[in-house]
């Protein structure tokens, strides 16, 4: 089997871009998770996302402006678990086109594939609302700003397992 070497593969982009100072990728000392304790099988599961989409209304016109990305401002939002993944748009234009396909929700935003699980019994319930963070680039913004809001709407809403997809 071939890997995908991303790290490498982004450096060398970015260098092409005429970039010349190399991304510092965050490195955590402490591992800031918890046992689960429940079965997974009895938990509570919200997807929390990076992708950038916008959701459409029934005529497929977008419920909201893509936002602009990147600022210092907080920009966590949420999207109903029920949401039908046909009415979901992705806004990104800054994602590896040759492995996938945007137009393929759940290759960012696997939300049929928690549907299917949760239908399989693998894990209780869905929470009421799936989670977005737009990416920011600063490990200080998300872990002071962005982090602690997820985790505070997740509490929120008796949230037991957070399955992380970033884009």
């Amino acid at each position: 089997m071939d890997y995908i070497r991303y790290i490498d593969k982004t450096h060398e982009y970015y260098r092409k871009q005429g970039y010349d100072k190399t991304y510092n990728y965050a490195c955590n000392e402490d591992i800031p998770f918890t046992p689960l304790k429940k079965p997974l099988s009895e938990a509570r599961v919200a997807l929390v996302t990076t992708a950038s989409f916008i959701l459409l209304d029934e005529e497929g016109h977008p419920l909201e402006e893509p936002g602009f990305v990147g600022t210092n401002e907080l920009e966590v939002s949420t999207a109903p678990s029920d949401w039908p993944a046909g009415r979901i748009m992705s806004t990104s234009g800054d994602h590896d086109r040759y492995q996938t396909d945007m137009e393929d929700i759940d290759a960012f935003f696997p939300i049929t594939r928690m549907r299917e699980l949760l239908a399989e019994g693998a894990f209780g319930s869905l929470s009421k609302n799936y989670y977005r963070t737009l990416p920011n680039y600063s490990q200080r913004k998300t872990t002071e700003v962005d982090g602690p809001e997820v985790l505070r709407r997740c509490i929120e809403d008796n949230v037991d397992v957070a399955l992380l997809t970033p884009v």
